[in-house]
């Protein structure tokens, strides 16, 4: 039988109770791609379980805290291209799959306020959309036991109907005047707006321009969530079948032509008529792609964006090569919708 995925949306836990968010679908062989988000630390404020825990919330700092202190996952992926922070798979001790977690506390329940909204938002929109229980799941600290009386919600969905499903009903429900999901107001926008910046340099208006359409984000219950969308649970085509050569950094406007997977996490965006700002032009570059959730619905299609990021030329058995923009793999990056521009091109 097929063993299980891990996918964006879970959590592993190391040998040296590190815990990293993992990060897309596809995955290499012996390691599993994932981002640092708490490690032990007797200042920490996160307890569970007699340990206390830091969460780490910045790109450069989880580099910098594996380089000096647990080299063993920083990796160099030959078909990536790049140094990632990664999880040798025989390094791992849990592995915390969001959707086993929703099932528990649904069976379970809690005497927890925190998982006790988190329970609730789930309800409420798996109601609203009529989605399976199944495609559904609670991550974040949450998941973790890491939580604090104050901590945010993270549900994520999984499945392109279901997401699609979701989107909509969430949307509408924004569009309520009475009920338990609002959008965020002004004051909650800019303390989102301080937590991004350090890696996301956008001014307020630009962050709240960004913001104004998308619905992965709002609060329930005056406590602040955010959906993450994810299309699939298992990978179309076998790891390295592409390849990925990072050629350098580079800013540049595009129109956004296809914005079919922008909701999802990886998000897509189809480009034509690109103009470079800054650095290395290519000549066939053809999307944005980027594995953060923060940048998912961020451009709609015939909007102009404007993107700045890593370059990278994709190498595929089955396809001619060509290039796309990664924006969001450092601190720096960013995507965001020209203002007052759109596409005139006939």
């Amino acid at each position: 039988m097929t063993a299980e995925p891990i996918v964006e949306g879970f959590a592993i836990e190391t040998v040296e109770h590190l815990i990293f968010s993992v990060k897309g679908v596809q995955q290499p062989p012996e390691r599993v791609i994932a981002y640092l988000r708490y490690l032990p630390d007797p200042g920490g404020d996160r307890r569970r379980e007699g340990l206390t825990f830091r969460r780490v919330y910045h790109f450069e700092e989880q580099v910098r805290l594996l380089r000096s202190r647990y080299p063993a996952y920083l990796y160099y992926d030959p078909v990536l291209g790049l140094e990632v922070q990664s999880v040798p798979r025989a390094r791992i001790s849990t592995v915390h799959d969001p959707r086993a977690y929703l099932d528990r506390l649904r069976r379970q329940g809690s005497d927890d306020p925190v998982e006790q909204d988190a329970l609730a938002l789930a309800q409420h929109l798996q109601q609203a959309a009529g989605v399976p229980w199944s495609s559904l799941g609670i991550s974040g600290s949450v998941m973790l036991a890491t939580h604090r009386p104050d901590s945010d919600l993270d549900l994520l969905i999984y499945g392109p109907a279901n997401g699609k499903a979701l989107y909509q009903a969430l949307a509408e429900l924004f569009e309520e005047a009475a009920g338990p999901v609002r959008q965020l107001t002004v004051d909650e926008l800019r303390a989102l707006h301080a937590t991004h910046r350090p890696d996301t340099p956008l001014s307020f208006h630009d962050f709240c321009r960004a913001q104004r359409h998308k619905v992965n984000e709002g609060c329930f219950r005056q406590r602040p969530f955010f959906v993450r969308f994810v299309k699939q649970l298992r990978p179309r085509e076998r790891y390295g079948e592409r390849r990925y050569q990072s050629v350098g950094r580079a800013t540049l406007q595009a129109t956004v032509c296809e914005d079919s997977d922008a909701i999802f996490t990886p998000c897509r965006y189809g480009l034509e008529y690109v103009t470079w700002l800054e650095g290395p032009p290519v000549e066939d570059l053809r999307e944005i792609v980027s594995f953060r959730g923060r940048f998912s619905d961020q451009v709609r299609a015939g909007e102009v964006a404007q993107g700045c990021g890593n370059v990278e030329r994709v190498v595929s058995n089955s396809d001619q090569a060509y290039h796309r923009l990664v924006v969001g793999g450092q601190a720096g990056d960013y995507l965001l919708a020209v203002e007052g521009d759109r596409a005139g091109h006939s």
